[in-house]
């Protein structure tokens, strides 16, 4: 999962962000299933999608902020306990309405456990920012890669309501284990127009318009890679295997990456990523060859890999330390927003 071994006090808030990202990725992977056992509309699919989506960014957004007023705790622990009711309402839901409010609910509960965790990892070991937001980042896309795996595993053997049950006992799991964990760490905000004052400063300016190049990337990627594959005469299982397999390096080299930005600066190493990941995009569209296409997509991961902990590093340093869950929710609204609108 990373480079070298995690510090253990750092493995409680990588197993809660972890588990958070289970249930975002579950979803994709019983969309056929809720469509053929409750008639589901494809409009109606996406909108269950996009919901979670919503409800992250407004919590990353206009959440964020408690946490750096000293409810950091209170934030990770209610989050937790609303994203496992909304796997417990997904477990019994029948109608398209309560599987939104579901959906809805998760996202709330991730917005909310995300720049919360993120404030901690900063603010209690300033000296390994980069390599420990690189680990959370790692955790973070393993669960988001296990979560279909397990839902696919889990309804197959016992029937589509099991995911959802199996999640919210993990959530529940996971909730017990925020119990134990200091979350506490850091000065505490007394700023009111946190975002207004974040925008304010050149160097979060820049931070939020490198992730903005990202996150076009990554949205595009999401929209147009399986149509792309299945223009080139792939296999549906070898579209899916790409899938999860673009995160792979995500997950052994995000530790790396975060040490890098921490070391030679975040804006520099994402330069150089983000480049080559412009360069793969570009190559997307002129590649003639199934074999091309795959190969320049094992570059493309690899840039990503040094991308992704390198923007949070980034909102890190160009944020006061007091400011440090704001700037990370900053950083992930302004990600998701870019993302869905590409």
């Amino acid at each position: 999962m990373s480079s070298g071994p995690t510090p253990p006090r750092l493995v409680g808030y990588c197993l809660v962000s972890g588990a958070m990202s289970l249930g975002y990725g579950s979803i994709y992977t019983l969309l056929a299933d809720l469509r053929d056992r409750f008639g589901f509309s494809g409009t109606q699919l996406g909108l269950i999608v996009a919901a979670g989506f919503f409800a992250g960014f407004f919590a990353q957004l206009f959440l964020g902020r408690f946490a750096d007023r000293g409810h950091a705790a209170l934030m990770v622990r209610v989050g937790v306990a609303v994203a496992a009711l909304a796997m417990l309402a997904s477990a019994v839901a029948t109608q398209f309405g309560a599987f939104l409010v579901a959906r809805l609910l998760l996202g709330l509960g991730s917005g909310m456990v995300g720049p919360a965790i993120r404030r901690t990892v900063i603010t209690r070991d300033p000296a390994h920012v980069g390599a420990n937001l690189g680990r959370l980042a790692a955790f973070d896309v393993s669960g988001f890669v296990l979560g279909p795996l397990i839902a696919a595993i889990a309804a197959e053997a016992f029937g589509i309501r099991a995911p959802f049950w199996f999640l919210a006992v993990v959530l529940l799991a996971v909730l017990g284990l925020t119990l134990r964990l200091d979350l506490t760490a850091g000065r505490v905000s007394t700023e009111r127009r946190v975002l207004r004052e974040l925008l304010a400063v050149p160097a979060m300016q820049a931070t939020l318009a490198v992730a903005i190049g990202f996150y076009v990337t990554v949205g595009m990627f999401e929209a147009v890679w399986a149509v792309l594959l299945d223009d080139q005469g792939a296999a549906t299982w070898l579209i899916g295997v790409t899938l999860s397999l673009f995160t792979i390096p995500m997950i052994f080299l995000a530790p790396i990456g975060g040490r890098l930005a921490q070391r030679h600066g975040p804006l520099r190493v994402v330069t150089v990523s983000l480049a080559v990941a412009a360069a793969c995009t570009f190559a997307y569209g002129v590649l003639p060859a199934l074999w091309m296409l795959l190969a320049v997509s094992v570059v493309h991961a690899v840039a990503d890999s040094f991308t992704m902990p390198s923007n949070q590093v980034s909102a890190a340093f160009a944020a006061p330390p007091e400011q440090a869950s704001s700037a990370q929710g900053l950083l992930g609204a302004t990600g998701r927003a870019a993302a869905g609108i590409t």
